[in-house]
């Protein structure tokens, strides 16, 4: 086996210039399968050597513009120099302690991120990913309320521990035996696929909601928890709630006697165009969650997630005995850093900047829509973007194959988006880069994936 040294030192010199890497890839991937898990994805082809501003390397130094940031995280880039600069402090100063104990990082990230958030959403606590949220999430909606019954959306990904994982019906549920009991799904949102149509074709989710509940209804034994779900399903393929969705499920869940948990994992510190995409739409004003989390862009990469209650949920749960006790919670080196990212975001106007740059990329994608017979549908908010790619426009048959060539390319050529695969959502290319790209970055990118396009067999240009 081929030993695997370090290959930022290999791929850069003493002075920090680039040289030649010494790299054998198909080496590297044989050793990586003689001792790492899958885990449900095939590994990438590239091995990356390293990830620099709004760019990832492969060993040969081939550039492409990440436009995933990373796991959908990296809201301000890679390396950005305040975010390690703070890595650097605390890694040395103040990294880790007892989960009994506070420190500073850690209040002031509660203080910065609850007076971001509605009146109703008024304390917090931060853990590490995003499923460890949802977890706490459902377990502190469960023990509120007493009761257990968990709903959420057919295309929903909320994480795969116990509890989040049952209320997720995108993937990852065949095959591992009996779920948490008591989880229901709605029908996911869908506006290119839903078969709930008022007569003049456009898409009617006002029905399609109220019929899912009918079916709540009949299947729930009267115990009905939460409903939790995502402002954009971007797993299950960047689909936008329809605006006033929030509303009538609050009114839904209101008259159930359940709580709203909204997963704002990927939308949330602006990369929807909103500081919280659940704020977006003008017919849901005045709708807050009970029960909020984040995580992936508030951490940039660094592994943060956060859940915020209202005071009268925080109180009752303390006094009735509520226990949620991990190794890394209220970490401060981590806190620290969802702090920074908060502090940039709002001191460089980032949310603005997202949904004006968003306004640049939609009409990117639709021009490309318009020349390529392959898209389907294109839709998404700010800095978050879905790109469906079919075989025939008219039967909305999935072009998984194509995508997949397509998307090859486009990595060949310098940029990398994710096109997902799930049966549960067609193949759908989800862009989302970090909210640092500049107008020309994001030209660039789009006139990538126009080339990409335009050299791959089967995307039906249309002239």
């Amino acid at each position: 086996m081929v030993p695997c040294t370090d290959p930022i030192t290999q791929a850069q010199g003493q002075t920090g210039e680039d040289v030649e890497a010494p790299i054998d890839q198909k080496e590297l991937h044989e050793a990586a399968h003689s001792c790492l898990i899958d885990y449900g994805t095939p590994f990438h082809k590239n091995i990356i050597v390293r990830a620099e501003g709004l760019y990832i390397y492969t060993p040969e130094n081939h550039k492409m513009l990440d436009w995933t940031s990373g796991q959908m995280s990296c809201l301000l880039g890679h390396g950005n120099p305040e975010i390690v600069n703070v890595i650097s402090h605390h890694a040395a100063k103040l990294d880790h302690l007892f989960s009994g104990m506070l420190s500073p990082p850690v209040i002031n990230l509660g203080k910065r991120l609850t007076a971001l958030t509605p009146p109703g959403l008024d304390k917090a606590i931060f853990l590490s990913t995003g499923g460890e949220s949802n977890e706490f999430a459902i377990r502190i909606a469960k023990f509120y309320t007493g009761k257990f019954e968990v709903v959420g959306l057919s295309a929903s990904w909320h994480g795969v521990t116990a509890a989040a994982i049952g209320a997720q019906y995108h993937s990852g549920r065949a095959g591992y035996g009996p779920v948490m009991p008591g989880n229901f799904a709605l029908p996911a949102p869908n506006a290119y696929r839903s078969i709930f149509r008022h007569p003049d074709g456009t898409y009617d989710w006002q029905t399609e909601l109220s019929y899912g509940f009918s079916l709540i209804d009949r299947q729930s034994c009267g115990s009905l928890a939460a409903v939790i779900v995502e402002p954009i399903l971007s797993s299950g393929g960047m689909h936008p709630l329809p605006a006033g969705y929030l509303k009538a499920l609050k009114k839904h869940c209101e008259a159930r006697g359940m709580l709203l948990i909204i997963d704002e994992a990927q939308t949330a510190i602006g990369r929807a165009g909103d500081m919280f995409a659940f704020q977006h739409y003008a017919e849901d004003e005045g709708v807050v969650p009970d029960v909020l989390t984040l995580s992936k862009t508030l951490g940039n990469g660094i592994a943060l997630s956060a859940v915020v209650v209202s005071d009268a949920i925080a109180e009752k749960t303390a006094k009735d005995g509520f226990m949620y006790y991990t190794t890394h919670l209220n970490d401060p080196l981590p806190a620290a850093v969802g702090d920074k990212v908060l502090e940039i975001v709002e001191r460089d106007g980032l949310v603005e900047r997202s949904r004006e740059l968003g306004k640049v990329l939609q009409k990117g994608l639709l021009r490309l829509q318009e020349r390529y017979g392959c898209i389907g549908d294109v839709r998404g908010r700010g800095l978050m973007a879905g790109v469906e790619i079919v075989t025939d426009r008219v039967t909305k048959t999935p072009g998984f194959d194509l995508g997949n060539r397509i998307g090859e390319r486009m990595a060949d050529l310098g940029v990398w988006a994710q096109l997902g695969t799930h049966q549960s959502f067609a193949g759908v290319f989800r862009i989302a880069p970090p909210i640092t790209i500049t107008e020309e970055e994001l030209e660039e990118g789009l006139e990538i994936m126009e080339e990409a396009f335009a050299s791959t067999e089967g995307s039906l240009p249309l002239y």
